[in-house]
């Protein structure tokens, strides 16, 4: 038997060896030179010794024609210099006879020739090229080329943070910066002045050399650069991006810049400040977009278009123009003739009814008009039992979606039932209906505030539930009045209290509301350890975290407050806390705190560890690579974490890729929707609706077709199946779940305080979905909007006009007019925009004020 030696030898022999005749042969050929190269070679050997003559005349012509020579060369880079190259064995000789030369002009000159031959020859860590460039001419830069000029700005980026931190001057190298960066800017090398600028802290200076032509290059470069810097390095940089918008007079996307930085004065300066009216309203659809509701204006028609009072009417014309208007029965979605297996045996039949009264509210949301509700509403209703009840008259309100005037005239017929649960559900719906608008009238507070005092449980779930929804991301204080007593009073039952602590969560989202976090940690802190037990505590714990949504570091004072709470539900709380208060900046320390949580094996009061899965998703979701490295994450989380943690991979995978049906992350949740452990398969289920929400894609529609024939003797997974239907559905194709707009940009907290409700919900699929809460998924319609582009004329009257649209290629850094999308197709707006894609106009007729053409855009006609 031969040994493992032997064997490796015999390998080794196997494989090709090198031929050291040829190698030998290579170097003799590239040591042999042409006769130019030699002579070439000559003439520059005497140039060097002719440099070290004692005649000062005779040093400075062999200097000049050095310098000759080399300006000469380096004006192609495409390959080594000659002279560089023939120069290099000299390069310690010059040092020397640098060293003993008298002051002068010809000094000066030998310092810029070994300044440019350090860039090859100086030693890693040795800053020679600078050294020998601040004895030499510091004026005459450009000359030398780009390659030249970029080396300098590598060796300064390295030298300023080490004289800031001995404290010495570095006056000598801001004037080279101040030489480098117009030298760049001119070139189209703005990437280079950005990234100097950045490493010596001083982008302001951008300011002074931006203009109409390079502009959009800088401002798309330094808002990809933000998005890598942590606080409070990347608010500067927004900062600066936004004072260039506001220099060149671009105030949407100036407006887009102070959302971002979530700072409402900003906002409502940059609004203030603007006089035109048509960039006005254009200004007034962003707000809108973003749900800011917040901002003082007296106009009417301004302040329509803030209030979304426009949405309704747009999206019905939309719905029309893609003649999608007529409403769809549960069964257009399920299509159960082309599965195999009848699903009309099931003996379930409550739970088929629920699953019918969502997928009918998903399918036909926003159109004013459907099937089962609006058609025969008390028909439905009678056929559904107690809490099915609830969600039946609740799922009205997203039918009439946006419809304040129109919808609640048909929604209050159903308050004179007898039922306690339609009413619970009635007083949901106003709630639903009003999601994302604003009325005058403000109708909602009126209606549910009355019912808030009610005896009965589910009345009061309802009218709470209804002003969360009602009133997100509004930070309406005369609400959180209403709903504060409720949280603090310890005799209510948890599950009251716990939905009255989210809809603060929701009405206050991402504004570190000071009274409201007091209400929800003394709801917590004061609360017997058989409530906090109960399933229902996470919505408390989600409240919390909401109030702190983006806020990063002003939430520690708060995890420190949880500190004192004991058990189970105090690492859930700090984990929601401090997952929701990263969410989307890609921070790298904080994904792995949350994985070396997801590392433990813990074996009972582990559910926060399901929080840290989703932590790791809400924090990754912000950019596409930290996202793709999410993905890889998962999968080991899948093959080594505990059952908590697997059940909540696929609701991470959902949110990662929401309204974004990514081939790998559907086949990924194809196999678990097949799982031993069936709350895995019925997350895994659900999380294809959510990847695949208002995209009717036919992949999804297959697998979930597939899916009800294989589960059609389990209720409880079928109904997972019809709701993912639903989702795939949504608004037939025309909704979007994408928290994410303005070119992925913005973030909406509106958007995701809804999706969060949901998915920590799904958490406990078991205690609360299949139980008797899935009204809460109701919850996703914060996040619903119309995924399209329609254009408008400055008088708000649609206008049909061509435009492109195809995949966004990302053109951060390049150089000239690259192209944005790539594989585009032209079509007459309104049009429906999918997940990655662009638009632009294909039509020289009309401007757009606004850069993005996403949503609503008004179009300028152009003067002859």
């Amino acid at each position: 038997m031969s040994t493992p030696t032997q064997d490796n030898k015999t390998e080794k022999d196997k494989l090709p060896q090198p031929d050291k005749k040829k190698e030998k042969e290579k170097e003799k050929k590239e040591d042999e030179l042409s006769e130019e190269d030699v002579k070439k070679k000559q003439e520059l050997d005497l140039l060097v010794e002719r440099s070290q003559d004692k005649d000062v005349g005779v040093q400075k012509f062999a200097l000049e024609t050095l310098h000759q020579e080399i300006k000469s060369s380096t004006s192609s880079m495409t390959s080594v210099p000659k002279p560089l190259k023939f120069l290099r064995p000299h390069y310690d000789t010059l040092k020397t006879f640098f060293e003993s030369m008298e002051e002068g002009t010809n000094k000066k000159l030998l310092a810029d020739i070994l300044s440019i031959l350090s860039m090859t020859m100086s030693k890693p860590g040795v800053r020679d090229s600078l050294a020998y460039k601040f004895k030499g001419n510091t004026s005459d830069l450009s000359s030398w080329g780009h390659e030249y000029v970029r080396h300098l700005s590598a060796e300064i980026a390295e030298e300023f943070p080490q004289r800031q931190q001995e404290e010495k001057s570095v006056t000598d190298l801001t004037e080279l910066i101040d030489y480098i960066v117009p030298f760049n800017m001119r070139h189209n090398a703005e990437p280079d002045a950005c990234d100097l600028l950045i490493e010596v802290e001083q982008v302001s200076k951008l300011l002074e050399h931006v203009d109409e032509k390079n502009y959009s290059r800088v401002c798309l470069y330094l808002i990809n650069c933000a998005s890598l810097l942590s606080e409070p390095d990347d608010g500067e940089i927004f900062k600066v991006v936004m004072n260039i918008y506001l220099k060149l007079k671009k105030l949407p996307d100036a407006l887009r810049i102070a959302i971002r930085l979530n700072d409402t004065d900003l906002i409502q300066e940059i609004y203030s400040n603007c006089e035109d009216l048509s960039t006005k309203k254009q200004l007034a659809f962003i707000l809108g977009r973003q749900n800011i509701f917040s901002i003082e204006e007296t106009d009417e028609t301004l302040l329509n278009i803030i209030d979304n009072a426009h949405l309704n009417e747009h999206y019905l014309a939309l719905a029309r123009d893609l003649e999608v208007i007529e409403p769809k029965h549960p069964e257009d979605i399920y299509k159960s003739h082309l599965t195999e297996r009848s699903t009309s045996t099931q003996v379930d039949s409550a739970r088929q009814n629920l699953a019918s009264t969502f997928v009918n509210a998903f399918v036909n949301a926003g159109f004013g008009n459907d099937k089962l509700m609006t058609e025969e509403g008390n028909k439905w209703l009678d056929r559904n039992k107690e809490h099915g009840m609830m969600s039946a008259a609740a799922s009205l309100g997203l039918v009439l979606l946006w419809d304040v005037d129109g919808g609640m005239v048909q929604v209050d017929k159903y308050m004179y039932r007898n039922e306690d649960y339609v009413k619970a559900g009635v007083l949901l719906a106003i709630g639903i209906l009003n999601s994302g608008v604003r009325n005058e009238c403000d109708p909602t507070s009126a209606l549910l505030s009355g019912h808030l005092d009610s005896n009965n449980a589910n009345i009061k779930k309802g009218a709470i539930m209804g002003l969360g929804l009602a009133y997100a991301g509004t930070a309406r204080e005369d609400i959180y009045e209403m709903l504060a007593p409720i949280v603090v009073d310890s005799k209510t039952s948890i599950e009251v209290v716990a939905l009255a602590g989210l809809a603060i969560g929701q009405i206050f989202v991402g504004t570190c509301h000071p009274d409201a976090t007091t209400s929800l940690l003394q709801a917590l802190l004061e609360r017997d350890e058989q409530s906090l037990n109960s399933t229902h505590t996470r919505f408390l714990s989600l409240g919390l975290g909401l109030l702190y949504l983006g806020k990063q570091e002003a939430a520690d004072l708060t995890l420190e407050t949880l500190k004192a709470l004991r058990g189970p539900a105090a690492q859930y709380a700090s984990t929601t806390v401090e997952t929701c208060a990263y969410i989307a900046t890609g921070n790298v320390l904080k994904i792995q705190k949350l994985l070396h949580i997801c590392g433990d094996h813990l074996e009972k009061d582990n559910s926060f560890q399901a929080v840290a899965v989703l932590g790791i998703a809400l924090i990754s979701m912000g950019e596409d690579i930290g996202a793709e490295m999410s993905l890889r994450t998962f999968d080991h989380l899948l093959q080594y974490g505990e059952p908590v943690i697997r059940r909540a991979v696929p609701l991470a995978l959902g949110l990662v890729s929401i309204s974004n049906p990514r081939i790998s992350v559907m086949d990924t949740l194809s196999k678990l929707s097949h799982d031993s452990d069936a709350e895995v398969a019925m997350c895994a289920i659900f999380s294809l609706g959510l990847i695949g929400a208002g995209t009717n894609n036919s992949r999804i529609g297959g697998l979930l077709r597939q899916l009800s024939s294989y589960y059609y003797k389990d209720p409880n997974s079928l109904l997972m199946v019809r709701l993912a239907q639903g989702l795939l559905h949504l608004g037939k194709g025309t909704l979007s779940l994408s928290p994410f707009h303005s070119h992925h940009l913005l973030l909406s907290r509106v958007a995701v305080s809804g999706i969060l409700v949901v998915l920590h919900a799904f958490l406990d699929v078991k205690g609360t979905i299949l139980s008797k809460s899935h009204f809460l998924l109701f919850a996703l319609v914060s996040a619903m909007h119309p995924r399209m582009l329609m254009t408008l004329d400055e008088e708000l009257k649609p206008v049909p006009v061509s435009v492109r649209v195809g995949q966004a290629v990302d053109i951060v850094g390049q150089a000239g007019k690259p192209k944005t999308i790539t594989g585009f197709q032209t079509h007459t707006t309104p049009v429906l925009l999918g997940a990655g894609e662009r638009a632009e106009l294909a039509t020289d007729e009309y401007t757009p004020l606004s850069s993005v053409l996403e949503g609503f855009v008004i179009l300028k006609k152009k003067t002859p």
